[in-house]
């Protein structure tokens, strides 16, 4: 008896969810949509903005073909004025944009991506600067040719920079550390010059050391040949020749004169001597005890 009544009781319930569920769809299916599912569609484009940019990118009146224009003031004047026309629509409830002047303009240019080229402004530079096209290509033969040519690792530049500093340093320091520095840069001078003359050994430890596996006073430079320790040993003295070969050897590396001497000079000697191959050379020059010529 108990069993037929809980049955019973189950049955009458199912049915009740029954016609409520059924209820519930009804009244979703057939219920007025809320006003804040309205879906707002975009505004449409002025007719004013749609003409103007169908203009050309430049302007209407300059008809510009890629390569034939050069970039003149004109052309930048153009660009500037298309812009203002462009920003003067308004496609905001904002209104008409502020007018474009030279502040602004110049706050677009500065806006530019970093490492990158403003867009606007390059696709003006690309009409007077078309990127040429490379005829050369990558080949065996070229490579050859660059590794035969002077190659090196930057391991071995970074080591020959290095030891032309330190071989000029050292000419500087047992040469002339007692001079001025116009007289320090006197001798330097001389040691460039050689360098690049063609007469001598066509880098600065070359033309230093030049001979100096010979004997004794054989070689160009007496420090270099005369048997003695060359450490320096006056701290103040070879650390400012240090800064000055380094300042030098920048020079020479990129092809500048230094302009201490005439780029003709190539000898010199000091006040206390008298050698005799003085006669056959043309005197140039005399800072502080040296006395500097170059070749007739």
């Amino acid at each position: 008896m108990k069993k037929s009544w809980q049955q019973n009781s189950t049955r009458a319930f199912s049915a009740a969810l029954a016609v409520g569920a059924f209820a519930l769809t009804l009244l979703v299916t057939f219920s007025p949509a809320r006003a804040e599912t309205a879906v707002t569609l975009p505004h449409a484009i002025p007719e004013a903005l749609t003409e103007l940019r169908q203009q050309p990118a430049l302007g209407a009146t300059l008809n510009i073909r890629p390569g034939e224009q050069p970039l003149t003031e004109a052309l930048v004047a153009n660009y500037a004025k298309r812009q203002q026309e462009l920003r003067s629509v308004s496609v905001t409830l904002a209104g008409p944009q502020a007018e474009l002047t030279d502040d602004v303009l110049m706050g677009y240019i500065s806006r530019g991506s970093v490492g990158e080229p403003h867009t606007a402004l390059s696709a003006i530079a690309s009409f007077t600067a078309p990127v040429p096209v490379s005829k050369n290509t990558v080949s065996s033969d070229i490579l050859a040719s660059y590794l035969e040519n002077g190659y090196q690792p930057t391991e071995k530049r970074l080591a020959t920079a290095n030891a032309e500093r330190e071989c000029l340093a050292q000419a500087i320091y047992h040469e002339a550390r007692g001079e001025t520095a116009s007289g320090q840069q006197a001798v330097a001078n001389v040691i460039v010059n050689r360098a690049r003359s063609g007469k001598f050994p066509g880098s600065l430890c070359g033309v230093i050391y030049q001979n100096a596996n010979k004997g004794l006073y054989r070689c160009q430079f007496t420090f270099a040949c005369d048997g003695r320790d060359d450490t320096p040993t006056e701290r103040r003295a070879w650390a400012n020749s240090q800064d000055l070969a380094q300042t030098i050897y920048k020079k020479f590396a990129i092809g500048k004169e230094i302009g201490a001497v005439p780029g003709k000079t190539l000898y010199y000697h000091t006040t206390a001597v008298r050698p005799s191959w003085a006669n056959t050379f043309h005197q140039v020059a005399a800072v502080d005890s040296h006395i500097f010529y170059a070749p007739n």
